[in-house]
């Protein structure tokens, strides 16, 4: 009996770990490196860059913020910041100078033509985010031009104000899809609607190392040197299928910094 007492005595006297014992745990757990990205981002083609396609919130007097509807412009000297986020319309009908300063104002920035097109095509280096060749239903392209059905085939009636920044054009079902609608429209980094849904803003404007940085159809290379200085947009809309490159090389340098329609739209990028 004794000798069982003292045995149970001995397991149970057994000393704690002390709190020295503990420390270096403690310490190695506060060493713990943080994320190289921000909630809402992934480290792309050495660059943090957003999951999502952005949309805006709008910062109030009180520091509270309240989401901007998709559908309409950026209201001029409200304060709007970018988010990234799953599940919510990206932000339609804005420039490039409006898309830089809601990414500043999130503390990122617009990405450059390099990193966008480097994490398109993601670690395989692949035409499309999801692989070397299109597959259809993949991401969100394709679908009928909501300007002709709207306001009929002849281009030379419609105007930029009253038909491209049309509210009603990104309120249509089944054309603008929520973030991450389409799940196979995913890349190996985990970015989702590279291409197709809503032009992505980048920070580049045109001048002549843009055929250095991304490759460019011929329609595009013969119109570089008219186009120097205007921005540049890239991945295509829903209403866009090969027309200025296929996958993540489709790109249109058409239109200056303060340009936007239904179909302009933007996600942010931030140094790792």
């Amino acid at each position: 009996m004794v000798l069982g007492l003292l045995g149970c005595q001995t397991a149970a006297s057994k000393p704690a770990p002390s709190e020295n014992a503990k420390a270096p745990l403690a310490k190695a757990a506060a060493k713990a490196p943080p994320p190289p990205c921000p909630a809402g981002m992934v480290v792309g083609a050495n660059v943090c860059i957003d999951i999502y396609e952005a949309h805006l919130v709008e910062r109030g007097a009180a520091g509270a913020f309240t989401p901007h509807p998709h559908f309409e412009r950026p209201v001029e000297g409200v304060t709007y910041e970018a988010r990234s986020e799953r599940g919510v319309k990206p932000q339609a009908y804005i420039s490039r100078i409006e898309a830089a300063a809601a990414c500043a104002n999130a503390g990122k920035r617009l990405c450059t033509v390099t990193e966008w097109y480097r994490s398109c095509r993601g670690r395989g280096d692949t035409l499309y985010p999801y692989g070397p060749k299109y597959e259809s239903g993949r991401c969100n392209v394709g679908r009928p031009h909501l300007l002709t059905r709207f306001f009929g085939p002849n281009p030379n009636n419609w105007s930029y104000k009253l038909h491209f920044n049309n509210p009603k054009l990104n309120r249509e079902p089944g054309f603008l899809l929520n973030t991450g609608e389409r799940d196979g429209c995913v890349n190996d980094y985990g970015v989702h609607d590279l291409v197709g849904n809503l032009h992505e803003w980048v920070a580049d404007r045109v001048d002549s190392t843009l055929s250095k940085k991304i490759p460019l159809t011929n329609g595009i290379k013969n119109a570089l040197e008219r186009s120097t200085g205007r921005g540049v947009f890239l991945g295509g809309f829903f209403s866009t299928r090969d027309e200025h490159g296929q996958g993540c090389t489709f790109v249109t340098t058409a239109h200056e910094p303060a340009y936007h329609d239904y179909s302009t739209g933007f996600r942010c990028c931030r140094d790792l």
